[in-house]
């Protein structure tokens, strides 16, 4: 088993409660959508398997471990299995793209090593084939001030390729992407994590296409598990108890809504 969470929860400083009573298990090698509205949890829960935060309550087993019990080195080596695909990735803007994508592996290099490969590439070919999928290989040194949004979503997702991960979470990977594009890039995703056996977990704000892309999707409200479903079993009524009202209780102009489901404000990819 790759992850079981029994009845998780998670409270932040300021006592708003992010998760509540959370039960899941998830495989290795599945691939799983999480959806739900602004504010439902997603963030918060790709987070505490990301290992950057722990449970207030219940407990969490990741990749055969339990983070709350791991300190120092072994807590180090549990996270260099796991790739964070950020919303925005965190790189630096005068950073050529193959250091960018060659720092998916520094956490597996000696500091020596990861220093030398800071000044001069070491791996100048892996890095051109992480990017070559996504369409960036001709990028390859370019500045990262010099890339679109997308572009950088698409270096970020290289740089996580490029680490070898055992467990892949995407924190909205294709947001600053044209919708052919994130389509694309969804679909290659799920493809390269299927062919490597490894564990994908996305976050969505486009329904249509988590139902399209992964075999399983979750719905979470207000930090709790409403559905956990194969993509094929969602069903309109799924999707209205997700949707219906969250846009008002949390403050934000409702996103447009899919022909599916006309009566209800479900996000899609335009």
């Amino acid at each position: 088993m790759s992850i079981r969470l029994d009845g998780v929860g998670l409270t932040h400083a300021n006592g708003f409660a992010a998760l509540q009573g959370v039960n899941l298990q998830i495989e290795a090698g599945e691939r799983v959508a999480i959806i739900g509205s602004s504010g439902a949890g997603k963030t918060s829960l790709l987070r505490l398997l990301g290992t950057s935060l722990l449970p207030s309550t219940g407990e969490l087993q990741l990749l055969g471990s339990q983070p709350a019990r791991l300190r120092g080195q072994a807590l180090r080596h549990l996270r260099r299995r796991i790739g964070l695909i950020h919303q925005s990735p965190p790189l630096p803007p005068r950073q050529r793209v193959v250091t960018a994508v060659l720092a998916g592996r520094l956490g597996h290099w000696s500091l020596g090593k990861a220093l030398l490969s800071l000044c001069y590439p070491l791996d100048i070919a892996g890095a051109h084939a992480a990017l070559a999928p996504l369409d960036l290989a001709d990028k390859l040194f370019m500045r990262c001030d010099q890339l679109s949004g997308g572009q950088l979503q698409r270096v970020g997702i290289a740089r996580v390729l490029y680490q070898g991960a055992d467990l892949l979470l995407a924190d909205e990977p294709v947001s600053a992407m044209d919708p052919v594009l994130a389509d694309h890039t969804l679909g290659l995703l799920n493809r390269l994590a299927n062919e490597r056996g490894v564990s994908l977990i996305a976050s969505l704000h486009a329904v249509d296409l988590a139902l399209r892309h992964f075999p399983r999707v979750i719905g979470l409200r207000e930090g709790r598990l409403l559905f956990d479903k194969p993509a094929s079993d969602v069903s309109q009524r799924d999707l209205e108890q997700l949707y219906v009202n969250a846009s008002l209780d949390s403050g934000e102009s409702p996103p447009p809504s899919p022909s599916a489901v006309d009566a209800v404000n479900i996000p899609r990819c335009f």
